[in-house]
């Protein structure tokens, strides 16, 4: 069974387990029905299970007779996170999607909440014919599990199993990964495992379930090889397992793995793409660490594939000149050939920001196993202004930075918005209640990041969502790429680069990018016929020495 509440509606019965070991005396107390009694073995979990119970039932629990809370292992909070918790029926009709195969994915990063004016999952919905016809093949949903208030990137999440009520909760999820697929479509659900929200954290009373060894910046993080931990990490392979099985999600990304702390003679990581797989499922790693044990299958974690900020950081330095902050380790255009060579640029080399050798070699790895992008929540969301690439840079100078991504080895993915030249920001926002918490938001995110424009308020959410006045000349472009990249396949391959001056050329063995940053030389070194581009022939051969201007290319090789 899942944890926490399971109705089972035909018997009008629920079942209750949790494991909290603190705990003497644990009752559910069921509103405007009674208080049940639970109880408890030598492992520390309660059991009960309670009848004439109908799905929409509100119940909290009591602890040790005295304190009353909501159940952390809730699977509905319609009130919030300090709210009572509902019973509903997790028993959904969603369409199968069947196994995904990850070399042909092209992700669409969204936030339910400010991808449309409705805020919701049915607001998705209404754009994915719009999605499909992009040819985007997998939307990847920032994390949806319920945290504090109304809007928030999803990171301060508190009730793993509870679904964003104002985002349409368990029931809206449902229906969107039942049209998602229907349209083959696959969902991809970002997942936080490596800590957990300030505010609305009831699991903490209930036992050992975070570290006192290891810290993050961002919350307490899960007690993976601690006393309890054995429970701690059942409790989230049950998670894992809950958003497969009952909302028949195809893949999940895992935030920040380098934050999870894990000196088990197995770790965590590796058991979560075991069941995975085992569920014919796929997990992708965000991880900062350029160590390609995440993905190595020997000696490794298994995890299917994983981020590459380097092949982010190599264009946006060169692009807009930036020098801040990370960015002083990038900026040339011998970055963003390694990045197409190597996948990480720092491998095993010194980097100035963290004042130490970083990474290590990839080997011969597959490139489809690793995900790129010029633009995601965090490179944007964590700008003091939220500004995208779209404001920071020329039209032309955008499309090229979209054709190298696009049209590269590794698997794409899309920020939304990006595809049609959108140019409101994405800002930092969140609706903490606790004023000390609120204070810190505001404080840190104008000390760190620059942020002028209040976290708390309206206006961060508000003109963080989507305007939908679409350039049609950059979605059409986004739409010619992807087609290209389908009909030429190029995922996965290794390309042979060359540089010259403000110019690259990547060379496949069916198509050629060429692209100019600024007027050039170039010394072309094969024949080929345009496909796709601006400021370029139709037709070059080789030996011909060509003067470009700034522009790109996409060549089918004659």
């Amino acid at each position: 069974m899942v944890y926490g509440t399971e109705l089972i509606p035909e018997k009008n019965t629920v079942s209750f387990k949790i494991w909290a070991p603190y705990i003497n005396e644990l009752e559910i107390k069921i509103h405007n029905k009674g208080i049940f009694k639970a109880e408890k073995d030598e492992r520390g979990y309660f059991y009960t299970e309670i009848k004439n119970v109908k799905e929409g039932e509100l119940y909290t629990l009591l602890l040790n007779g005295k304190e009353e809370i909501p159940d952390p292992t809730s699977k509905s909070q319609p009130l919030g996170v300090h709210g009572p918790s509902q019973i509903i029926n997790l028993n959904f009709e969603i369409s199968e999607l069947g196994k995904v195969n990850l070399k042909d994915l092209i992700i669409y990063e969204l936030h339910v909440g400010t991808f449309t004016q409705k805020g919701n999952f049915y607001g998705v919905i209404e754009k994915l014919d719009y999605l499909k016809e992009l040819g985007v093949n997998a939307i990847e949903l920032m994390p949806i599990s319920q945290f504090p208030g109304r809007k928030d990137w999803g990171y301060d999440g508190v009730f793993l199993y509870a679904v964003q009520s104002t985002y349409g909760g368990a029931k809206g999820l449902a229906k969107l990964v039942d049209e998602a697929h229907k349209r083959e479509i696959a969902v991809i659900l970002d997942v936080v495992y490596n800590h957990i929200g300030p505010e609305g954290n009831y699991l903490a009373k209930l036992g050992p379930y975070f570290s006192q060894k290891y810290k993050t910046p961002w919350g307490l993080t899960f007690n993976f090889d601690d006393y309890g931990s054995d429970e701690v990490r059942k409790f989230i392979l049950g998670n894992v397992r809950y958003w497969f099985e009952v909302f028949k999600i195809d893949g999940l990304r895992l935030d920040a793995v380098h934050a999870i702390f894990d000196m088990s003679p197995k770790h965590i990581l590796e058991e979560i793409s075991e069941l995975a797989h085992s569920l014919r499922k796929f997990v992708i790693a965000e991880s900062d660490l350029n160590d390609p044990k995440i993905v190595r299958e020997d000696c490794g974690y298994k995890i299917d594939a994983q981020w590459v900020d380097d092949f982010h950081h190599s264009i946006h330095a060169y692009v807009t000149k930036e020098k801040s902050g990370y960015y002083i380790d990038y900026g040339s255009l011998s970055d963003i050939e390694k990045a197409f060579k190597d996948i990480f640029v720092y491998d095993g080399k010194y980097s100035k920001f963290r004042g130490k050798t970083h990474g290590a070699k990839v080997g011969n790895i597959s490139r489809s196993k690793f995900v790129v992008y010029i633009q995601n929540h965090d490179q944007v969301g964590n700008r003091g202004n939220g500004e995208r690439l779209s404001q920071l840079v020329d039209k032309t100078t955008y499309l090229i930075s979209a054709t190298l991504y696009l049209l590269s080895p590794y698997i794409p993915m899309i920020f939304m918005g990006e595809e049609y030249f959108e140019r409101k920001p994405f800002l930092f926002f969140s609706d903490f209640s606790d004023e000390n918490l609120i204070k810190g938001v505001r404080e840190g995110r104008l000390k760190e990041n620059g942020q002028t424009i209040d976290p708390q308020s309206d206006d961060a959410y508000n003109l963080s969502k989507l305007s939908w006045q679409i350039d049609v000349e950059v979605f059409d472009y986004y739409k010619k790429l992807i087609k290209i990249r389908k009909e030429y396949n190029v995922s996965g391959k290794i390309p042979i680069t060359k540089i010259f001056n403000s110019s690259i050329i990547i060379q496949y063995d069916k198509i050629s990018l060429v692209t100019s940053f600024s007027d050039d030389f170039i010394n072309i070194d094969f024949n080929g016929k345009l496909i796709l581009g601006i400021n370029f022939p139709n037709l070059i051969r080789k030996g011909e020495n060509i003067k470009t201007k700034k522009g790109v290319g996409v060549y089918e090789l004659c």
